[in-house]
């Protein structure tokens, strides 16, 4: 089976903005764009994209999730990086537009289409390292994908990172290519000494977000996370899972979480983690990486309470159960 996010639609929708104006979207083929080599984005990464899917029901119908929330983390992103305004309705427009041209390759459950919208300054001009592009690129890519855990449901290991961040604080709520890049060595780093799979920023021992993923700590029936702030990105997916977790009677909590405290309740039998993310939904962690030595987070295994909440969300995607929230769209 090819790689998560490999394979891609034929086509997707582009739009271009110069002279202070968009291009009316266009399909085009997906598999090239011309820009010139002195664009901003390939000099100072004026660039950030999303991650959402659409999903096949049973009725044969297409649903993309919480697509406006995506499109309006798009254009907060777009704003703290001075690129362009989005549209936001042009850019839902662009997004349904090519998930309903390509609606028969959505894959049935487990699978669904990954959805990828990008923006990047496009401006040709190497000399505006403190200056924003007063031009840009819009577009939404679409990746069929399988299920995340075709290859069996493991516990991850996290890398506790005590010193080190995943990247600048305030560009934490950015979604942003040069986030996940700085994150890239002290991972490729924690794999290769420690066998890691992440690795848990926790600056100053505060507990944070990994690379690519929010982290949920679950200890009974109380769910802690740390508070939103402009240091780390505010999920999709850790919002929806919240959302669910308090109509399932758990207690909440959105605060900051210390690694002594971490270490503390992990020890504790029935303790559980996750990482919480638009691939895996929620992917179990079972053990944490702590000066050198391993600290099972409860029996080190899947929690039941994880597997819960990951259902509730999926069965929601998918249209088994009620969207009383509003968040799935029709294509």
């Amino acid at each position: 089976m090819a790689a998560f996010g490999s394979v891609f639609m034929p086509e997707m929708t582009i739009s271009w903005f110069n002279d202070g104006q968009w291009s009316t979207p266009d399909v085009v083929p997906s598999d090239k764009l011309t820009l010139h080599p002195a664009a901003h984005v390939l000099h100072y990464s004026s660039t950030c994209f999303e991650g959402l899917k659409a999903f096949r029901h049973a009725d044969g119908s297409v649903k993309i999730f919480r697509m406006d929330r995506n499109v309006a983390r798009l254009a907060q992103s777009s704003k703290l990086l001075s690129l362009p305004e989005v549209d936001q309705s042009a850019l839902s427009e662009m997004i349904t537009t090519i998930v309903a041209k390509y609606a028969d390759q959505v894959p049935e459950a487990p699978g669904s289409m990954y959805i990828r919208p990008t923006h990047f300054g496009t401006e040709p001009a190497v000399g505006k390292a403190a200056a924003p592009s007063l031009s840009s690129c819009l577009y939404v890519l679409l990746s069929p994908v399988g299920d995340y855990f075709a290859g069996g449901d493991r516990a991850l290991r996290l890398l506790l990172e005590t010193e080190g961040m995943r990247c600048s604080p305030h560009m934490g709520m950015v979604k942003s290519g040069g986030n996940y890049a700085s994150a890239l060595m002290p991972t490729l780093k924690a794999k290769a000494e420690f066998q890691a799979d992440q690795v848990l920023f926790c600056p100053g021992g505060d507990v944070q977000e990994t690379g690519a993923a929010n982290f949920l700590l679950i200890d009974g029936d109380e769910l802690i996370t740390k508070s939103l702030t402009d240091s780390f990105l505010h999920g999709v997916t850790r919002n929806s899972i919240l959302t669910l977790a308090a109509d399932m009677g758990l207690n909440v909590q959105e605060r900051e979480l210390t690694v002594d405290e971490l270490l503390e309740r992990a020890a504790k039998p029935g303790c559980e983690a996750a990482l919480s993310g638009t691939a895996a939904v929620l992917a179990p962690v079972g053990t944490l990486i702590h000066q050198g030595k391993d600290v099972k987070i409860g029996n080190g295994g899947v929690g039941e309470t994880t597997l819960r909440l990951r259902k509730a969300l999926n069965d929601l995607q998918w249209g088994r159960s009620e969207d009383k929230y509003g968040w799935l769209t029709s294509v």
